[in-house]
């Protein structure tokens, strides 16, 4: 049975290349303001291969919008409920906010056509991109499976939230008009 499959059936945080990929709904230590090595940082730029969706598949597209870079796994259960959330947040804030779906899924677990059925499952449009190598992963650190990066229009790290919890995008979306209304 592949890593993956074990960790859906689980649901705990094990390692994975450097990352904490469990699933979970709750806020871990990661998600407090300033507790995570990338807020208030440059987000690292980066490539992955481009799946489904609308919109910039990279930050240098997306340049001057609001932009959640969001890490998430065919296999995670808080992922499913998060996506249309998320989706609400794009058709709310109009062309100031992008979603950028990174898939941290095994290329041996997951394939092309399941992505894209979890997408056309959830209701999304926004781009969903695949980190095969897990490099996106390895420059973001995410701490656990969903992990959702909030990055202002100047392109740096504002806040990070790691689990999904329901109402959580209610927080999500105060924090975003407040970075789409800053200069």
């Amino acid at each position: 049975m592949r890593f993956s499959r074990i960790l859906a059936a689980s649901c705990i945080a094990l390692p994975l290349l450097a990352l904490n990929a469990g699933c979970g709904g709750t806020q871990g230590p990661a998600a407090a303001e300033g507790a995570h090595p990338l807020v208030g940082q440059k987000a690292p730029a980066f490539t992955a291969e481009a799946v489904t969706g609308e919109g910039p598949t990279n930050l240098g597209d997306a340049a001057g919008r609001v932009v959640i870079v969001d890490f998430w796994a065919t296999y995670c259960a808080p992922c499913r409920k998060s996506f249309p959330k998320y989706q609400e947040l794009m058709d709310q804030f109009g062309g100031d906010l992008t979603v950028i779906a990174v898939s941290v899924d095994d290329p041996e677990d997951a394939s092309k056509e399941q992505l894209t059925e979890f997408a056309t499952s959830t209701g999304v449009k926004f781009a969903i991109v695949w980190d095969k190598d897990k490099s996106v992963a390895g420059s973001y650190k995410p701490p656990k499976m969903p992990t959702s990066f909030v990055i202002d229009k100047q392109g740096v790290v504002r806040h990070i939230h790691a689990g999904y919890e329901s109402g959580e995008e209610q927080t999500i979306a105060s924090e975003v008009e407040a970075l789409i209304k800053a200069p």
